[in-house]
């Protein structure tokens, strides 16, 4: 899609983060979980205040895909100490890409994809790293197409249930 924006996010745009935020999430992983477990963690996962207190990181940073006047997808990298994880000065974590389903297999994620390469290299990381459920195989496609290898798994928990990421990296280029 050639019309896509790529727009930092602030936190002057806290509520449309939580909307889109919470509607990707909602759309991606309902089938496969309990609604118990969905609105726990849609409800402290994407609070108000936690988004904002992400928005005010300075190791993290979110990007919206924008179409016309409609967010249509986000991307949440973190660096350093902000990392879930591995915490490591030379990589860069991408948390989330998250695409409204519509807008799934039309380039969206690839965008924003690229996006994160770009700020990786503009920090000069060594590589990228993330962390992507087990049951995502669209997902574990996108980003071997991308060409990231597994390299350990970690456990997600979503409301009281607690699930298994594989963890993934890519090297960037010398």
């Amino acid at each position: 899609m050639k019309d896509i924006e790529i727009k930092r996010v602030g936190l002057d745009d806290v509520d449309e983060l939580q909307r889109i935020s919470k509607l990707t999430f909602y759309e991606t992983f309902a089938a496969e979980n309990s609604e118990e477990n969905m609105s726990q963690y849609l409800e402290n996962g994407f609070s108000v205040e936690k988004l904002s207190a992400e928005l005010t990181d300075k190791d993290a940073e979110f990007y919206f895909a924008v179409l016309g006047s409609h967010v249509v997808g986000y991307l949440k990298l973190n660096f350093g100490q902000s990392q879930t994880e591995l915490q490591d000065d030379k990589s860069l974590e991408i948390e989330r890409i998250y695409v409204l389903k519509e807008f799934q297999g039309k380039s969206v994620g690839q965008i924003l994809y690229n996006k994160a390469i770009d700020v990786a290299r503009h920090k000069n990381a060594d590589y990228v790293w993330l962390g992507v459920w087990e049951m995502n195989p669209r997902a574990i496609r996108f980003y071997k197409k991308n060409g990231f290898v597994a390299f350990d798994k970690h456990i997600f928990k979503l409301g009281a249930d607690e699930q298994t990421d594989i963890m993934m990296r890519f090297k960037l280029a010398e």
